[in-house]
């Protein structure tokens, strides 16, 4: 036991010396509720077009269908917590809200080398282990487990809650075959609040603890491919990749610092960024532009096809132009995406107008 836990206590330290902000261990299996809650999730057809999801869902509800060897699950957090207010740019219509964790470099390239750090670390420390790293590139129930980890608790919002870094940590996971004893799980502490239900804009909530994936604004401009339905785009607002409504809202966030990681620090550019040149983008300018960024992953095309649903939320009747130009796009969803926020800028014009000649009379 005492050789157990001076391990417990030496991979600790060395993941806090590589500069993760949470550290918890849990046993390589997860219980019969996390198959089941998964099983009612995909049999409502709630992960939309996430098949990946289904095609491996005994491995993502077993940590040992992934990997029979494996005894221990050593679950990390990195605080991602920004400095800036995530939602402020919500508020400037003609500006593209970008989510909080897209802002700066791909989470996966700061992320992942501090995991594989670790696990060399631990190979040459304890003879004969066996490790495998991963970071939400492969079907590890990575919140549940991290919940069984005492690193925080799914809230409402399904996604996982620290009572030192709130709703924004970014997680990762070393499967070992050392067997080491587990952390005691993290209560639930969201008590009555339904901040994060009430914050939705689209009502992907059915109730606490349950997402629809398919009302969900992050899955609708990041993994859905194709037009966005109609009734939802002028619920996206500015939204042009993923959402923090729900985690922004949680009242924990005032116990999390922002983080200091240089490659986690918002780039100015992605804050508030400007939705004319956005729009204007070519495959060529997009790569360009998000290098290094995880927006980079959906595309000039999908992502172009969400700024002009902005576009079309604006009310900014000096976007038209932009819009137009972009009819005959070479992409189909683009071009429907483009007459649909001519239309919708056009049908608002006279409104527009009528107001603005109003306030110039009463000044």
């Amino acid at each position: 036991m005492a050789a157990e836990a001076g391990a417990r206590a030496a991979i600790r330290d060395e993941a806090l010396r590589l500069g993760f902000d949470a550290v918890g261990f849990a046993r390589a299996e997860l219980g019969p509720e996390v198959r089941q809650r998964l099983g009612d999730f995909l049999a409502a057809g709630m992960h939309g077009e996430m098949g990946w999801m289904e095609a491996r869902a005994e491995q993502r509800a077993q940590p040992r269908a992934l990997w029979p060897e494996a005894l221990s699950v050593i679950c990390l957090g990195l605080s991602y917590a920004p400095a800036e207010d995530p939602l402020a740019p919500l508020a400037r219509p003609d500006r593209g809200t970008i989510s909080a964790y897209a802002r700066h470099r791909d989470y996966h390239d700061i992320v992942k080398p501090r995991l594989k750090a670790l696990a060399r670390w631990m190979v040459a420390r304890f003879a004969g282990t066996g490790v495998k790293v991963f970071v939400d590139t492969a079907p590890v129930s990575e919140k549940p487990l991290a919940a069984a980890a005492g690193l925080g608790w799914q809230g409402k919002h399904t996604n996982l809650v620290s009572r030192a870094h709130g709703s924004w940590l970014f997680l990762g996971e070393v499967y070992t075959t050392l067997a080491l004893a587990p952390d005691a799980p993290h209560a639930d502490r969201c008590g009555s609040c339904t901040r994060c239900q009430a914050a939705c804009p689209t009502e992907a909530f059915p109730a606490p603890y349950r997402l629809d994936a398919r009302r969900c604004i992050s899955y609708l401009t990041i993994e859905h491919r194709g037009p966005i339905p109609a009734a939802l785009r002028p619920k996206l607002g500015n939204r042009v990749y993923g959402c923090d409504d729900c985690l922004a809202v949680c009242p924990w966030n005032r116990f999390a610092r922002p983080t200091t990681v240089p490659g986690l620090i918002a780039r100015e550019d992605l804050i508030a960024p400007a939705l004319a040149e956005l729009a204007r983008l070519d495959d060529a300018g997009f790569r360009a532009r998000f290098a290094g960024s995880p927006v980079k992953r959906i595309g000039r095309d999908r992502f172009v096809r969400n700024v002009l649903y902005a576009i079309g939320n604006s009310g900014e009747a000096g976007l038209r132009p932009v819009a137009g130009a972009l009819c005959g796009d070479s992409d189909a969803v683009v071009a429907e995406a483009a007459r649909w926020a001519l239309a919708r800028l056009e049908a608002t014009a006279p409104a527009l107008e009528a107001r603005a000649e109003g306030m110039v009379q009463d000044g």
